[in-house]
């Protein structure tokens, strides 16, 4: 990651979400400042990344699919924002490995369980933000961005912060745990805009 151009691009994007869309972020003070962090989000629309981004207060890295990082401009632009590629029809293993790296020195992740965007709400569920917090041993914050779905029709967009959420630290965390873990990760997601409100 190159964090003068991260910066750079996270205050243009400001500038024109705040002007054309009116964006408003809720829930800031629910990011840790410091450590290892999983940032877990709802996904609606291509903007949800950069939206995210922008809208939180950490530096963040993501996984994108691998066929990205193969078109000339986006490639090297989303690589040097801090995107690393992950092969979805193959092994995701080394995206797992760098996940894992960035996590250990410190870093926030921002991640979509659904995987894919999720228009309709059925997408498949991934583990991949437990299975991150697990190997990590990070905290997931999860987030919910509303609006993008509808951005053509220049509706606001919010983005909600909740509080972070744990694993069990009193043992090592089984199938079950992480299963139950992404559940209780996706209810927070969904319920996020009705708890902390659309003030």
């Amino acid at each position: 990651m190159n964090p003068a151009l991260y910066d750079l691009a996270k205050y243009t994007f400001w500038g024109l979400f705040g002007s054309i869309w009116r964006m408003r972020v809720h829930g800031i003070e629910n990011v840790p400042k410091n450590g290892p962090l999983i940032v877990a989000c709802n996904h609606m629309s291509y903007l949800d990344p950069p939206v995210l981004g922008t809208a939180s207060p950490r530096r963040l890295s993501y996984m994108a699919k691998e066929e990205l990082f193969h078109i000339p401009v986006l490639g090297p632009a989303i690589a040097a924002v801090g995107a690393y590629p992950v092969d979805r029809k193959g092994s995701a293993t080394a995206a797992i490995k760098r996940s894992v790296d960035v996590l250990r020195s410190g870093g926030a992740i921002g991640i979509f369980p659904e995987g894919t965007r999720n228009l309709e709400g059925r997408a498949e569920v991934r583990g991949g933000a437990a299975l991150l917090s697990a190997l990590g041993n990070a905290p997931v914050v999860p987030a919910c961005i509303t609006g993008t779905s509808d951005a053509k029709r220049l509706a606001q967009i919010q983005v909600f912060f909740g509080q972070p959420m744990r694993l069990p630290a009193d043992r090592k965390a089984s199938r079950e745990d992480m299963a139950n873990f992404t559940d209780e990760v996706m209810r927070a997601i969904r319920s996020l805009p009705k708890r902390i409100g659309r003030a």
